[in-house]
């Protein structure tokens, strides 16, 4: 997989150093054994208060420097991508964070974070500075191993640490709190792909419909490959093995950690899925959704809960310094506020019915649909791939509502096709639809006949999107068709339509619409003009001579 970066020796220290240069309150600082020595730490920090010192292999950003800072960590260690740092690392946090108050090392549940960390403690113990570890072990995916992984639930530790060493209070109550918090900590993860390191050859171990349940934030398998299926039904797995290690009748907080590369719009799903969970009686706070504690661009997310009592509440919803803490929230149903009724107008035109009209509608409706596929595909090459989704979708509205439209009357037709497109449709294709026809309603309504109003509509609709004959869009076909079928009638206008698409096949660079902000050279029709021409083509037979 593709990367940005200069060299593989020297990524962590780059980061780190943007991370800083970027920080922009001044409030952080780097100890000077760079680059071995990789410690972020308070420039605030005066010791008299305990310290609260955590970290680990670097990958997992915004963890661990991002949340350094008032009411959090005093500082954070740093190895190499998913390597613990070495103990002369943690040692020099410790000695550089560390008064009379002593020091506090919130540890992940790895072998090499245990043991870094664990021997610098005995080193700064056996030079007189009071060292308290505790260790966070709350991966719950392998239910039967002796040591739990230490996963993104430890941010709720370094959270209520941070807060009750900015309070004031002595070593030993803060060690017992976290220790306490630690083991009502449940976490798991799930994903649908691997991580890949920069610099490294990554292959990847997930088929192309199966992720896996429970893997670790360096990318260790979890504990089963699961099948490709709707987020719900996969945070329904998650919840209901969250949901057996909660006490009934307790309160908790859910942390919603974006392992890495899961788009904004589909982590939010995932928390409204959690919470229409069966965890959601048991949720009075949430953290997130967002990025936490990531696996470099894992593509999956992960599900932390801790039970809450007084302090612990307080704790997580005390403000902190580093912008990169997600701020607890209590848990609220959205607000719904009503629309406000529209300007009273015309009244509505009641259903009637006039065959010909119908069977016009029908068949242009039905042609769109069938070509959903093909015209997807001519817009993946010269845009986003959505157009025969998009027609479709409109064509399927139109058709859903055709018993309700007033088919005796073209203008009230028309209009009502109008407004459904626009609700329906979406984009700028159903805008400039619902345009062409509420214009063209209007005309009808004047006394025109249906040629001189469908060019009304046109005049309209290329007016306010800006889109002319030799732009590469639907009106290279739709404007030669209108004006035949007014000149010659119908047959002409399906032949005017079908030259007008197949003209864009040559024009190599769009000049509106979405195909425009591409650079590329086009040589397929545009999907829009080629749209035209298929409903002219389906209408003209329609009405052809026996």
């Amino acid at each position: 997989m593709k990367h940005f970066f200069n060299r593989k020796d020297t990524i962590v220290t780059e980061a780190l150093d943007g991370f800083l240069a970027t920080a922009g309150s001044g409030a952080l600082a780097r100890l000077d054994g760079y680059p071995e020595i990789k410690v972020v730490l308070r420039a605030d920090w005066d010791k008299s208060k305990v310290a609260i010192v955590s970290g680990g292999g670097a990958g997992h950003e915004p963890s661990h420097a991002g949340f350094v800072g008032a009411g959090m960590l005093t500082a954070a260690v740093s190895g190499e991508i998913f390597a613990s740092p070495s103990v002369e690392a943690v040692l020099a946090a410790i000695r550089a964070t560390t008064g009379p108050a002593g020091c506090l090392l919130i540890v992940k549940n790895y072998t090499g974070d245990r043991l870094n960390f664990g021997l610098a403690a005995e080193k700064a113990r056996a030079e007189g500075l009071a060292v308290e570890m505790v260790i966070v072990a709350d991966d719950i995916a392998l239910p039967d191993i002796a040591q739990p992984r230490g996963v993104a639930g430890t941010l709720f530790v370094h959270k209520i640490a941070g807060h009750l060493s900015e309070a004031g209070r002595d070593l030993a109550s803060v060690a017992a709190a976290a220790r306490a918090a630690a083991k009502d900590i449940f976490s798991l993860g799930i994903s649908l792909s691997s991580c890949s390191i920069p610099g490294q050859a990554h292959e990847e171990r997930f088929g192309a419909e199966d992720g896996e349940l429970g893997l670790g934030i360096h990318g260790e398998p979890g504990v089963e490959r699961i099948a490709l299926q709707s987020a719900s039904s996969l945070v329904a797995i998650m919840a209901e093995r969250l949901a057996a290690r909660l006490d009934a009748g307790s309160r908790y907080a859910l942390l919603v950690n974006n392992l890495g590369s899961v788009p904004p719009l589909e982590m939010s799903l995932i928390a409204n899925a959690v919470l229409s969970s069966s965890l959601t009686k048991a949720v009075a706070l949430t953290i997130g959704p967002g990025h936490l504690m990531t696996a470099l661009n894992m593509n999956g997310f992960s599900l932390s809960l801790i039970k809450l009592d007084a302090e612990r509440e307080a704790a997580l919803l005390a403000p902190v310094g580093p912008p990169a803490w997600l701020p607890a929230k209590p848990v609220r149903q959205p607000v719904v506020v009503a629309m406000a009724k529209p300007a009273a107008g015309p009244a509505t035109k009641p259903a009637s019915r006039d065959a010909a009209a119908e069977r016009l509608i029908k068949a242009a409706c039905q042609r769109l649909i069938a070509l959903e596929e093909p015209l997807n595909a001519l817009d993946a090459k010269a845009g986003d791939g959505d157009t025969g989704s998009t027609v479709a979708t409109g064509a399927r509205s139109i058709l859903e509502r055709i018993d309700a439209l007033p088919l005796a009357d073209r203008a009230a037709t028309a209009a009502a096709i109008g407004d459904t497109l626009g609700t329906s449709m979406g984009g700028s294709s159903g805008v400039l639809l619902s345009i062409f026809f509420t214009a063209t309603a209007q005309t009808l309504g004047f006394g025109a006949t249906l040629p001189k109003a469908l060019l009304a509509g046109l005049d309209r609709m290329t007016f306010y999107g800006g889109a002319r004959i030799g732009d590469r869009t639907m009106v290279d076909a739709l404007e030669p068709a209108l004006k035949a079928l007014d000149a010659r009638g119908l047959e002409a206008a399906a032949s005017a339509a079908r030259h007008g698409a197949e003209a864009t096949v040559a024009m190599q660079r769009a000049k509106a619409g979405r195909s425009a902000y591409i650079g590329t050279q086009l040589d397929v029709a545009d999907p829009g003009a080629f749209a035209v021409a298929e409903v002219f083509a389906a209408v003209a037979a329609l009405f052809a001579p026996a």
